[in-house]
């Protein structure tokens, strides 16, 4: 497959922005190779710059749960675009949002929209040790929850894809607050609450981690964290910046039936323009400046053209969508492990509802540490004998792969014939 103008760009964008790209898993460090330039997507399927068409397994990470170009959001833009792209000033569209957020989630009875899953974290955060009195913070190791200082400690994504196990230009006065603990490890949570359990303002998690790989929440986990914090006066905050509305129309926390105390938003809720929001409890949302004494401001939070496009899809998620949904995302991952069996690939594949995730690895994946076990290599060949038959899966070992309501027979059986042929010669 011929991707000149790709190369072209690349090479372009390397003397103008830092390592060619601007986000970091966008380079291709961890899988080799230059990375594709889209410029056209259409439903289940992406447009390079040179004319190559891809099943699209991305979707913008995430938010395009009805695929790319869905004709509702889009109409929704080019409506709002007319009318005018911002006012830095209340709308209707933001309280429309608001109310279909907290009509929705559980855990959500008042939210403040922001600009990005990273500003969303950062100020839940905030938030918690203003209402707790307390500093430290505890996160799980590979669970990413944006780039602010105080979470980049045991960070997934691309910190795992680069092999940077934190980030220069954190200070240490910040990051000693920080304490990790492994995914799905009650015990070692326990552990840290025994010791320092009454300074700790909050435990941050991603229910169903995404950013390390898709890795479900094993039995009794999220009730234990509720349980938990809830024992030590602190707040257990749910970053359901990926899971929200892709696993559940109230999101992790709707699915699994727990109450986090505040939860973060991201990507669908702009429909996929850029968007976060984060919320909870009344009476810790209130302390939210202007109504009480926690600072946070953004000139383009809750800004139209978001909301609109976010409307739009986030009314088009009914019963109905999440059951084909969760159909297609089984149906995918059952037959993808039947082919790498057939073709004695070890994989195990995690799956919930609208993303999975593949580990070239025989044995379970449920931490951080079994990530790390499996065959980062053998998932770049993988990856680009994909790429080059027209399929297009995350360019790292350590994402999920995310599935819309636009993947039909036609896309998804397109991607097993090649995902097939591809474990046949992969060791080969």
């Amino acid at each position: 497959m011929h991707r000149k103008a790709s190369k072209d760009l690349f090479d372009r964008a390397l003397k103008s922005t830092p390592g060619g790209v601007n986000s970091p898993v966008r380079a291709f460090r961890g899988v080799g190779g230059t990375p594709v330039f889209f410029a056209h997507g259409d439903g289940a399927w992406l447009t390079d710059e040179d004319g190559n068409r891809y099943v699209d397994f991305v979707g913008s990470w995430g938010p395009m749960l009805q695929g790319h170009a869905f004709p509702p959001v889009v109409d929704a833009v080019r409506e709002q675009a007319m009318a005018g792209l911002g006012f830095g000033a209340p709308n209707r569209a933001e309280i429309a949002m608001a109310e279909a957020i907290t009509e929705r989630f559980p855990g959500i009875e008042k939210v403040r929209m922001v600009n990005s899953g990273t500003e969303a974290t950062m100020s839940a955060i905030r938030l918690a040790r203003a209402a707790t009195s307390r500093d430290k913070i505890v996160k799980f190791q590979g669970c990413y929850h944006g780039h602010a200082d105080a979470l980049l400690a045991a960070a997934g994504s691309g910190l795992l894809t680069l092999g940077l196990p934190d980030s220069p230009g954190v200070p240490a006065d910040t990051a000693k607050h920080t304490l990790t603990a492994p995914f799905n490890d009650v015990d070692a949570l326990r552990e840290i609450f025994d010791g320092v359990g009454r300074d700790v303002a909050a435990v941050i998690v991603e229910p169903i981690a995404g950013n390390m790989g898709c890795i479900p929440p094993a039995p009794g986990f999220l009730e234990a964290l509720r349980q938990i914090t809830a024992d030590a006066g602190s707040l257990l905050i749910f970053d359901e910046v990926m899971t929200g509305f892709r696993v559940h129309r109230g999101g992790a926390q709707g699915a699994y039936g727990i109450e986090p105390d505040l939860t973060t938003l991201g990507k669908v809720i702009g429909g996929g323009l850029p968007v976060g929001a984060f919320g909870g409890k009344a009476e810790i949302m209130d302390r939210v400046a202007p109504a009480g004494d926690v600072y946070q401001a953004g000139t383009l939070s809750g800004n139209p053209l978001a909301m609109r496009a976010g409307l739009a899809l986030v009314g088009s998620l009914d019963d109905a969508f999440y059951g084909t949904l969760v159909a297609t995302t089984r149906h995918l991952a059952e037959a993808i492990k039947a082919s790498a069996e057939r073709h004695g690939v070890p994989l195990v594949i995690n799956a919930v509802c609208g993303m999975f995730s593949m580990f070239f690895t025989d044995q379970d994946v449920r931490s951080f540490t079994d990530v790390q076990r499996a065959d980062a290599q053998k998932y770049g060949r993988f990856f680009h004998a994909l790429l080059a038959r027209g399929v297009y899966f995350a360019p790292s070992a350590f994402e999920a792969a995310f599935v819309s309501g636009a993947h039909d027979a036609n896309a998804v059986d397109h991607t097993l014939a090649i995902v097939d042929e591809v474990f046949q010669d992969l060791d080969s």
